[in-house]
Protein backbone atom coordinates (compact mmCIF):
# COMPACT_ATOMS: atom_id res chain seq x y z
CA UNK A 1 0.00 0.00 0.00
CA UNK A 2 1.49 3.44 -1.11
CA UNK A 3 1.21 7.04 -0.23
CA UNK A 4 -0.34 10.05 -2.15
CA UNK A 5 1.76 12.34 -0.54
CA UNK A 6 5.17 12.63 0.55
CA UNK A 7 7.91 15.27 2.76
CA UNK A 8 8.25 16.62 -1.07
CA UNK A 9 4.36 17.54 -0.97
CA UNK A 10 4.64 20.19 1.93
CA UNK A 11 7.74 20.96 1.17
CA UNK A 12 6.67 22.50 -2.40
CA UNK A 13 3.75 24.16 -0.41
CA UNK A 14 5.97 25.71 2.27
CA UNK A 15 8.03 27.06 -0.53
CA UNK A 16 5.31 28.46 -2.45
CA UNK A 17 4.08 30.39 0.71
CA UNK A 18 7.53 32.03 0.84
CA UNK A 19 7.58 32.17 -3.07
CA UNK A 20 4.03 33.30 -3.79
CA UNK A 21 5.08 34.57 -7.04
CA UNK A 22 4.12 33.58 -10.83
CA UNK A 23 7.99 33.49 -11.67
CA UNK A 24 8.90 31.33 -8.70
CA UNK A 25 5.67 28.45 -9.61
CA UNK A 26 6.42 28.75 -13.48
CA UNK A 27 9.89 27.44 -12.32
CA UNK A 28 8.54 24.90 -10.04
CA UNK A 29 5.54 23.82 -11.72
CA UNK A 30 7.03 20.50 -12.72
CA UNK A 31 7.06 20.18 -8.31
CA UNK A 32 3.83 21.06 -8.54
CA UNK A 33 2.46 18.46 -10.95
CA UNK A 34 4.51 15.47 -9.49
CA UNK A 35 3.98 15.98 -5.58
CA UNK A 36 0.67 17.70 -5.50
CA UNK A 37 -1.36 17.74 -8.22
CA UNK A 38 -1.06 14.39 -9.42
CA UNK A 39 -1.12 12.65 -6.68
CA UNK A 40 -3.84 14.54 -5.45
CA UNK A 41 -6.33 13.78 -8.70
CA UNK A 42 -5.42 9.81 -8.26
CA UNK A 43 -6.52 9.91 -4.39
CA UNK A 44 -9.17 11.67 -5.48
CA UNK A 45 -10.15 8.79 -8.39
CA UNK A 46 -9.10 5.91 -5.57
CA UNK A 47 -12.16 8.06 -3.34
CA UNK A 48 -14.85 7.36 -5.73
CA UNK A 49 -15.76 4.01 -5.07
CA UNK A 50 -15.85 4.06 -1.37
CA UNK A 51 -17.80 7.51 -1.77
CA UNK A 52 -20.24 6.01 -3.75
CA UNK A 53 -20.75 3.39 -0.66
CA UNK A 54 -22.06 6.04 1.74
CA UNK A 55 -24.39 8.12 -0.97
CA UNK A 56 -24.56 7.34 -4.84
CA UNK A 57 -25.54 10.84 -5.35
CA UNK A 58 -21.86 12.14 -4.24
CA UNK A 59 -19.13 12.01 -6.77
CA UNK A 60 -15.47 12.49 -6.47
CA UNK A 61 -14.26 13.57 -9.88
CA UNK A 62 -10.66 13.51 -10.89
CA UNK A 63 -10.29 16.01 -13.78
CA UNK A 64 -7.94 17.70 -13.76
CA UNK A 65 -10.41 20.72 -14.56
CA UNK A 66 -13.70 21.31 -13.44
CA UNK A 67 -13.81 18.26 -11.35
CA UNK A 68 -13.33 17.79 -7.38
CA UNK A 69 -9.43 19.41 -7.13
CA UNK A 70 -9.18 23.21 -6.30
CA UNK A 71 -7.17 25.30 -8.81
CA UNK A 72 -4.39 26.29 -7.24
CA UNK A 73 -4.61 29.94 -8.71
CA UNK A 74 -6.39 32.68 -6.29
CA UNK A 75 -9.46 34.72 -7.77
CA UNK A 76 -7.87 38.02 -6.27
CA UNK A 77 -10.76 39.92 -8.31
CA UNK A 78 -11.91 41.31 -5.00
CA UNK A 79 -9.29 40.24 -3.00
CA UNK A 80 -6.88 42.23 -0.88
CA UNK A 81 -4.52 39.95 -0.96
CA UNK A 82 -3.05 39.94 -4.47
CA UNK A 83 -0.90 36.97 -4.24
CA UNK A 84 -1.34 34.40 -6.91
CA UNK A 85 -1.27 30.93 -5.37
CA UNK A 86 -3.28 29.16 -2.83
CA UNK A 87 -0.32 27.85 -0.55
CA UNK A 88 -2.89 24.42 0.11
CA UNK A 89 -4.58 21.77 -1.77
CA UNK A 90 -8.47 20.79 -1.45
CA UNK A 91 -10.96 19.05 -2.86
CA UNK A 92 -14.59 18.94 -2.63
CA UNK A 93 -16.84 16.35 -3.14
CA UNK A 94 -20.01 17.14 -4.33
CA UNK A 95 -23.89 15.98 -4.83
CA UNK A 96 -24.49 15.59 -8.29
CA UNK A 97 -26.90 18.04 -8.38
CA UNK A 98 -24.45 20.26 -7.16
CA UNK A 99 -24.71 22.89 -10.69
CA UNK A 100 -28.83 23.00 -10.03
CA UNK A 101 -28.51 24.10 -6.37
CA UNK A 102 -26.50 25.11 -3.45
CA UNK A 103 -25.57 21.31 -1.86
CA UNK A 104 -23.74 20.15 1.13
CA UNK A 105 -20.55 18.55 0.11
CA UNK A 106 -17.19 16.42 1.72
CA UNK A 107 -14.16 18.46 1.81
CA UNK A 108 -10.51 17.37 2.28
CA UNK A 109 -7.18 20.04 2.54
CA UNK A 110 -3.90 19.44 2.64
CA UNK A 111 -1.67 21.92 3.99
CA UNK A 112 1.24 21.43 6.13
CA UNK A 113 0.82 21.41 10.00
CA UNK A 114 -3.05 22.35 9.27
CA UNK A 115 -4.51 19.52 7.40
CA UNK A 116 -8.26 18.42 8.29
CA UNK A 117 -11.24 17.35 6.54
CA UNK A 118 -14.57 17.66 6.54
CA UNK A 119 -18.42 18.64 5.31
CA UNK A 120 -21.48 20.53 5.45
CA UNK A 121 -22.43 23.81 3.36
CA UNK A 122 -19.82 26.98 3.93
CA UNK A 123 -21.82 30.56 3.61
CA UNK A 124 -24.51 29.44 2.36
CA UNK A 125 -27.20 31.73 0.42
CA UNK A 126 -29.64 33.52 2.69
CA UNK A 127 -32.37 31.47 1.50
CA UNK A 128 -30.46 28.31 1.57
CA UNK A 129 -29.68 29.30 5.45
CA UNK A 130 -33.59 30.40 6.00
CA UNK A 131 -34.66 26.61 4.22
CA UNK A 132 -32.18 24.89 6.59
CA UNK A 133 -33.06 26.51 9.63
CA UNK A 134 -36.76 25.70 9.15
CA UNK A 135 -35.96 22.26 9.08
CA UNK A 136 -34.26 22.41 12.24
CA UNK A 137 -36.73 23.97 13.73
CA UNK A 138 -39.62 21.54 12.75
CA UNK A 139 -36.80 18.14 12.85
CA UNK A 140 -34.69 19.01 15.86
CA UNK A 141 -34.38 15.49 16.73
CA UNK A 142 -32.75 14.34 13.54
CA UNK A 143 -30.71 17.48 13.95
CA UNK A 144 -29.24 16.09 17.59
CA UNK A 145 -29.03 12.45 16.43
CA UNK A 146 -26.61 13.24 13.09
CA UNK A 147 -24.52 16.07 15.22
CA UNK A 148 -24.93 15.57 18.81
CA UNK A 149 -23.63 11.48 18.77
CA UNK A 150 -20.84 10.34 21.43
CA UNK A 151 -19.58 9.12 17.91
CA UNK A 152 -20.07 12.32 16.19
CA UNK A 153 -18.70 14.64 18.85
CA UNK A 154 -15.24 12.66 19.47
CA UNK A 155 -14.39 12.99 15.91
CA UNK A 156 -15.53 16.11 14.83
CA UNK A 157 -16.58 19.92 15.63
CA UNK A 158 -18.98 22.27 14.16
CA UNK A 159 -17.51 24.69 13.07
CA UNK A 160 -18.52 28.31 10.83
CA UNK A 161 -19.82 31.95 12.03
CA UNK A 162 -22.93 32.80 13.58
CA UNK A 163 -25.81 35.23 13.93
CA UNK A 164 -25.26 37.38 17.20
CA UNK A 165 -28.80 37.49 17.64
CA UNK A 166 -31.69 34.96 17.36
CA UNK A 167 -32.94 34.87 14.00
CA UNK A 168 -35.93 36.72 13.54
CA UNK A 169 -39.33 34.80 14.40
CA UNK A 170 -37.41 32.03 16.80
CA UNK A 171 -37.34 31.64 19.97
CA UNK A 172 -34.35 32.77 22.17
CA UNK A 173 -34.88 29.85 24.34
CA UNK A 174 -35.07 27.45 21.91
CA UNK A 175 -33.04 24.33 22.80
CA UNK A 176 -31.25 24.87 20.03
CA UNK A 177 -31.18 28.26 19.56
CA UNK A 178 -27.49 28.05 19.22
CA UNK A 179 -27.56 26.08 16.15
CA UNK A 180 -30.26 27.66 14.46
CA UNK A 181 -28.10 30.99 14.94
CA UNK A 182 -25.71 29.36 12.81
CA UNK A 183 -24.62 30.40 9.27
CA UNK A 184 -22.34 27.76 8.46
CA UNK A 185 -23.35 24.18 8.69
CA UNK A 186 -20.19 22.54 8.52
CA UNK A 187 -18.30 20.02 11.09
CA UNK A 188 -14.56 19.26 10.45
CA UNK A 189 -11.30 17.20 12.34
CA UNK A 190 -7.84 17.68 11.81
CA UNK A 191 -5.66 15.40 10.07
CA UNK A 192 -2.40 14.77 11.47
CA UNK A 193 0.60 15.32 8.93
CA UNK A 194 2.04 11.52 9.14
CA UNK A 195 -1.47 10.28 8.46
CA UNK A 196 -1.56 12.62 5.09
CA UNK A 197 1.57 11.40 4.53
CA UNK A 198 1.29 7.64 5.41
CA UNK A 199 -0.31 4.92 3.14
CA UNK A 200 -3.67 4.60 4.90
CA UNK A 201 -4.50 8.29 4.04
CA UNK A 202 -7.47 6.81 1.74
CA UNK A 203 -9.21 4.39 3.87
CA UNK A 204 -8.81 7.64 7.01
CA UNK A 205 -10.62 9.76 4.40
CA UNK A 206 -13.66 7.34 3.65
CA UNK A 207 -13.54 6.68 7.53
CA UNK A 208 -14.21 10.39 8.20
CA UNK A 209 -16.22 10.73 5.48
CA UNK A 210 -18.92 7.83 6.68
CA UNK A 211 -18.91 9.64 10.58
CA UNK A 212 -19.80 12.97 8.64
CA UNK A 213 -22.52 11.23 6.47
CA UNK A 214 -25.55 12.09 8.79
CA UNK A 215 -24.62 15.53 8.67
CA UNK A 216 -24.82 15.84 5.06
CA UNK A 217 -27.94 13.51 4.89
CA UNK A 218 -29.55 15.74 7.41
CA UNK A 219 -28.70 19.00 5.20
CA UNK A 220 -29.54 16.96 1.94
CA UNK A 221 -33.22 16.31 3.24
CA UNK A 222 -33.35 19.97 4.41
CA UNK A 223 -32.49 20.80 0.99
CA UNK A 224 -34.79 18.02 -0.57
CA UNK A 225 -31.73 16.48 -2.17
CA UNK A 226 -31.42 12.54 -2.36
CA UNK A 227 -28.57 11.06 -0.52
Amino acid sequence: MSSYFSEDTFRFLRALKSNNRRDWFEAHRADYLQHLRDPFLRLIGELQPGLAGISPHYRADPRGNGGSLFRIHRDTRFANDKTPYKTWGGARFFHERAKQVHAPSFYLHLEPGGCFIGAGLWHPEPETQRRIRAFLFDNPAGWTAATRSAAFRRRFALTGDSLVRPPRGYPADHPLIDDLKRKDFVATAPLADELVLGPRLRQAVISHFTGLAPLVDYLCAALDLEF
